[in-house]
């Protein structure tokens, strides 16, 4: 029986093996999005963290498409490129803030990675 069990732990970990690697675009992509949409810098300007609601208003994004805003914030603090912190004066509400990632990501920045992040995501933009 623990060879039948060691077996199927082996096979479990290979299929999560394989998925991870099939979706791991989704990260790339998300970041990809995160900049054209213009998060690290809306985040940015707000000069303190940011709630869901503000940022949203803050980014160039139709309203029918807005609903996905807090889908992509997830998966890019899951992905340490944003961070959650407390916003002052109210205890329950959670906002945004720049991680050290994330600031490497702003348009104005002298070290931005940004021109060189999306030639990578998007090369038939160079042609």
């Amino acid at each position: 029986m623990a060879d039948a069990k060691h077996a199927a732990v082996e096979l479990l970990q290979a299929q999560a093996h394989i998925w991870n690697h099939m979706f791991n675009f989704i990260n790339s992509m998300s970041l990809k999005s995160a900049i054209q949409l213009g998060i690290p810098d809306a985040i940015h300007s707000h000069g303190r963290p940011i709630s869901l609601s503000q940022l949203i208003a803050a980014l160039p994004v139709h309203p029918a498409k807005a609903r996905c805003i807090p889908r992509l914030m997830r998966i890019l603090v899951h992905s340490g490129f944003f961070a959650n912190a407390k916003i002052k004066g109210n205890d329950e509400e959670e906002g945004f803030v720049l991680t050290s990632a994330s600031k490497l990501l702003l348009k104005d920045s002298p070290l931005s990675v940004t021109p060189f992040l999306l030639a990578m995501l998007d090369p038939l933009k160079l042609l």
